[in-house]
């Protein structure tokens, strides 16, 4: 059953990102890890169609947060107003209290904006006025930003591009790809029209499916060889401990995508890049790919 919603979810995809069925299988596995999902790439890729169809494929309350350079905290974590009736201040919640929350252009917002997501984010809880309000559960962030090099940005600090599990890009469509985008563009199903095919209770019971994926000591030494290696860079970032965490998190998931019960060296390979590349990068996304792909040709498995 399992593995048959799962197929059923990713041909429905298909249909509203023709073309990347691998940036589709690590915005799931990333999902299914229980992370949060960074996509860095030009305006009309696709990023916004992809997040509202997982919304809607997994039945997630859904909201867009258009992030501008004169937003507010308060724009997205809500306020609290005095209300003359009860004689005391009242909480109005803000967008960000969705399961599933597409943070757009991200980095268009002011660093003291794009800080208001950080407890969110770690802690599934939001803290205004002393006072602390819980997130839903599941809780999801997808966030959208547009290459560093582009005007009018602020580059996302480390401590924020680390919370986020994977970052992947979209890219270009092959010619075929947006050939058959064009001719089936009057039938195409929207993404805001997708059904739901697994439900958030399904989705809990996939979660906890893959935190009981199997991981050799072998494994764990490889993976730990790849952080490790990434320390002694010359140039670029090392990878934290929360990235050694997301990095095993993100290889169960994609095993058990890959419909088994235990993890192989050539799941951390798939998924290593959208994990590292934007923690390891101080620069450019070609730094990083170029770093991410260094520490994979020069670090092997040894099982």
């Amino acid at each position: 059953m399992t593995q048959s919603a799962l197929t059923t979810l990713f041909n429905q995809l298909a249909t509203v990102l023709i073309g990347k069925p691998e940036q589709i299988k690590l915005a799931v596995s990333c999902i299914l890890a229980k992370g949060h999902l960074l996509i860095e790439d030009l305006p009309g890729m696709g990023k916004t169609s992809l997040s509202h169809g997982l919304a809607q494929s997994f039945g997630l309350s859904y909201q867009r947060i258009q992030f501008t350079s004169d937003m507010l905290p308060a724009d997205i974590l809500g306020v609290s107003i005095f209300d003359k009736t009860q004689s005391e201040f009242v909480f109005h919640p803000g967008p960000i209290f969705k399961q599933m929350v597409l943070s757009d252009e991200i980095n268009r917002a002011s660093p003291k904006t794009q800080s208001a997501l950080l407890e969110a984010m770690a802690e599934q809880q939001i803290t205004v006025d002393g006072i602390t309000h819980y997130l839903p559960t599941p809780f999801f962030v997808i966030a959208t930003q547009n290459p560093v090099e582009q005007s009018g940005t602020f580059p996302l600090p480390e401590s924020q591009l680390d919370r986020f599990m994977m970052r992947i890009s979209i890219g270009y469509p092959s010619k075929e790809a947006e050939f058959a985008m064009l001719r089936a563009n009057a039938a195409s199903q929207s993404s805001q029209d997708l059904p739901q095919c697994v439900t958030p209770l399904a989705l809990k019971e996939m979660q906890q499916q893959v935190d009981d994926i199997s991981v050799s000591d072998a494994l764990l030494n490889y993976i730990l060889a790849l952080i490790e290696a990434s320390r002694n860079l010359d140039e670029g970032y090392g990878l934290s401990p929360r990235a050694s965490k997301a990095l095993l998190q993100a290889t169960k998931a994609w095993a058990y995508i890959e419909g088994r019960t235990y993890a192989v060296p050539e799941d951390v390979q798939a998924v290593f890049a959208a994990v590292a590349e934007h923690r390891i990068r101080h620069t450019s996304q070609q730094q990083g790919q170029a770093l991410s792909q260094t520490l994979l040709d020069n670090v092997n498995p040894i099982l």
